[in-house]
């Protein structure tokens, strides 16, 4: 009997311990080559377990323990080998006598039950998605589907009502309680924000930006872009692709401290601020000075799918310059972004909305977005930040100025 010996890999050098998130494959199942075993969390990201030969899982370790870095958590037994399926000709027989059988006695059983077949109460999977998104539970629908099966219809029709009834949503007078272990990302997450509000010397500066150009532009064009280049045309392209021309001309607003030196980046690593199952993760456009509007919007789709499988890795994560970071997607007005250390500064997004402003002396309604910038007040000044953040602001409303370096064409031509 071959025994092969499953150990924790490496996360990173700094990391000496994880948690056992899920196991995949269950003690004594039988796991193919390099089929995935375990979740495993870390302070930095979540990463797999994958099995080093075929063979029977024997586990060492509970789901949610913590482990060190190297320690044997389940072996495989090599000398176990998948079973066979069983052969069809087999089974044949006994369906056609089964056949005959309810033929010479006349009689009709009732149909069985296909894998499709859902209990009464069941939500479909369409459902199911739409109801774990919004935290909803079966007993608060009311199922219309073929034998009581909850359809994405039922669902959706409950929430065009005002979503949960309150004598549905809350329970009636319990003082329940529940406590759950905080996951070594949630952990590490907690101890940077406070570390951050500690070491620096954060201030936010704010202004609002006419989202009119760019709606016009993907109004025009989203159509043919995405038939194109195979991706959305959203609003993180341009704001990234204003974020590194304005970063150009202010320089310290892409610097950090290093002990008594301060470091000026020549290039834009842009982290884009997403939010994950197990928490807020900060993958990073490597160059993204260098990136088209269409790579960019590729590179965050990519990125923002691994985010959602769990499936980011050290290196998505490593390096950063400046970071993006949009609360509009949840309906955020307004808010202060918090610094994602060693860097400086953070860009908040926030949700469009229509609002009347004056232009040229005449009230009309336009669609604003508020945008905030946090910056360490050590390194950059408040000069600095508001020149930066208006650089944005003029960017975005008038996107030409980002294929000519944030200035205008013709100033160019007239050599101002």
């Amino acid at each position: 009997m071959a025994i092969v010996e499953m150990k924790v890999p490496s996360p990173g050098e700094s990391i000496t311990e994880v948690v056992i998130a899920r196991w995949v494959k269950k003690d004594g199942e039988y796991a193919e080559k390099d089929e995935v075993l375990a979740e495993i969390d870390s302070d930095k990201a979540t990463l797999t377990l994958n099995a080093e030969e075929a063979g029977a899982l024997k586990t060492l370790v509970a789901e949610g323990d913590t482990v060190q870095v190297g320690q044997v958590i389940c072996t495989i037994d090599t000398s176990v080998k998948a079973e066979s399926k069983p052969k069809e000709t087999n089974t044949e027989p006994a369906k056609k006598a089964k056949a005959v059988e309810v033929k010479s006695t006349e009689k009709i059983s009732a149909p069985p039950t296909s894998a499709t077949t859902y209990a009464s109460g069941t939500p479909s999977p369409a459902a199911k998605k739409i109801m774990e998104e919004n935290n909803m539970s079966s007993t608060q629908v009311k199922p219309t589907g073929k034998d009581g099966r909850i359809t994405k219809g039922d669902v959706l029709n409950l929430m065009s009502t005002g979503f949960v009834p309150a004598t549905t949503a809350r329970p009636a007078g319990g003082r329940e309680t529940e406590r759950t272990k905080m996951s070594p990302l949630r952990k590490k997450l907690a101890q940077r924000l406070v570390a951050v509000k500690n070491e620096t010397a954060m201030l936010t500066t704010f202004n609002e930006i006419d989202m009119s150009a760019i709606y016009a532009i993907r109004t025009k064009y989203k159509d043919k872009f995405k038939e194109v280049h195979g991706v959305g045309l959203g609003f993180m392209s341009f704001f990234t692709k204003a974020v590194t021309e304005a970063l150009i001309q202010f320089p310290a607003v892409n610097a950090m401290i290093d002990g008594d030196e301060i470091v000026f980046h020549k290039y834009a690593d842009i982290g884009i601020a997403v939010s994950a199952p197990k928490g807020l993760v900060v993958p990073v456009l490597k160059n993204a000075e260098q990136m088209s509007l269409a790579e960019i919007e590729t590179a965050i789709k990519n990125l923002a799918v691994k985010a959602r499988d769990n499936k980011i890795t050290l290196d998505d994560m490593t390096g950063g310059t400046f970071t993006i970071t949009n609360g509009g997607v949840f309906g955020s007005m307004m808010s202060t972004p918090i610094i994602n250390p060693p860097q400086s500064a953070i860009l908040g997004m926030h949700n469009v909305v229509e609002r009347p402003v004056a232009v040229n002396g005449q009230v009309v309604i336009r669609p604003m977005m508020y945008v905030a910038l946090s910056y360490d007040h050590r390194i950059i000044d408040g000069r600095e930040s508001v020149g930066f953040l208006v650089k944005v602001k003029e960017m975005l409303e008038n996107p030409v100025k980002m294929l000519f370096g944030g200035k205008d064409p013709n100033e160019i031509v007239l050599g101002l």
